[in-house]
């Protein structure tokens, strides 16, 4: 799989180089650890965090939320119809019919009421203690290796050398989206424009976001960082974000496994398990890849 964090570290002494010149070290042991314990915590904290989400189905903008006011944005929920409970899902007052997945779901004749259905959630029947237990514990996983990752990029020059997009890699930009569009991938040492641009995304948007309006949700966290809330329009707003932030990595994450099984599965999997990756071969007259990620 292709690493949402790439280290410039080169081949080590324990790595042997292979005599197939177009098979290169790409991945550190850093890399590829950090990569994995990310996707390991994103998994938990989604499923548990549906649950938690499944206490309180509605999201709000404001810093307040009741039957007094008028600013619910999203909702799932069920209603006896003359055909029986129904689950709908309503966004801005819009109502959809999404018995069976949101808001009415479960066995044949066992249906019950709850927003995400039990297969999407962390405990599968309702256990607010233990889904926030389990969220918490992977959030601090996630950020702790985040933060240790970013100081150690920032140090090394990782960020500036393989992740910050150059004017070359700007000029590249529509020629990467029509060869994406096509399927036609160029396996190289380096990130392509698109890449760059995604990694950073969630790198330095997504995750940090997501970080911080997860803090500013926690009542705790009032007395450390007061001014949190007020910058993101309130507690309910900033439990809204957090939801679209979500949302978001979801869809990442499914491109990204697109794109995997698009460009080579066996080479991109190989790459962020064993650090190996290999390259298309040179053109006739140029120089062969680089041995060092």
């Amino acid at each position: 799989m292709e690493s949402v964090a790439r280290s410039q570290s080169t081949v080590g002494p324990d790595t042997a180089l292979p005599k197939d010149a177009t098979l290169i070290y790409r991945q550190s042991r850093w890399t590829r650890l950090t990569h994995w314990l990310w996707a390991i915590s994103l998994f938990f904290m989604l499923l548990s965090g549906l649950q938690i989400f499944n206490a309180r189905p509605q999201l709000y903008i404001g810093k307040e939320s009741g039957f007094a006011y008028n600013n619910t944005v999203f909702a799932i929920g069920a209603e006896n119809t003359a055909n029986g409970p129904r689950g709908y899902t309503e966004i801005f007052g819009k109502r959809f019919d999404t018995t069976g997945v949101l808001g009415w779901s479960g066995p044949a004749g066992r249906e019950t009421s709850r927003a995400f259905p039990s297969w999407a959630t962390i405990p599968s029947y309702y256990d607010l203690g233990t889904a926030r237990v389990v969220h918490f514990f992977f959030a601090w996983i996630l950020t702790t290796t985040l933060v240790v990752w970013l100081v150690a990029s920032l140090i090394n020059g990782h960020l500036r050398r393989d992740l910050v997009p150059r004017i070359d890699d700007l000029r590249r930009l529509p020629r990467d989206i029509v060869d994406h569009a096509r399927l036609k991938f160029h396996h190289a040492r380096e990130y392509n424009t698109l890449q760059k641009m995604a990694y950073g995304g969630v790198m330095f948007v997504l995750l940090p976001l997501m970080i911080i309006t997860g803090l500013a949700m926690s009542p705790s966290m009032n007395a450390v960082l007061p001014f949190l809330n007020d910058l993101l329009g309130g507690r309910q707003t900033a439990r809204t974000i957090h939801f679209i932030v979500m949302l978001l990595l979801v869809a990442f994450f499914i491109i990204h496994m697109l794109m995997i099984f698009a460009a080579g599965p066996i080479n991109e999997l190989r790459s962020i398990i064993t650090g190996w990756y290999r390259t298309d071969p040179p053109a006739p007259g140029s120089k062969t890849p680089e041995r060092s990620a």
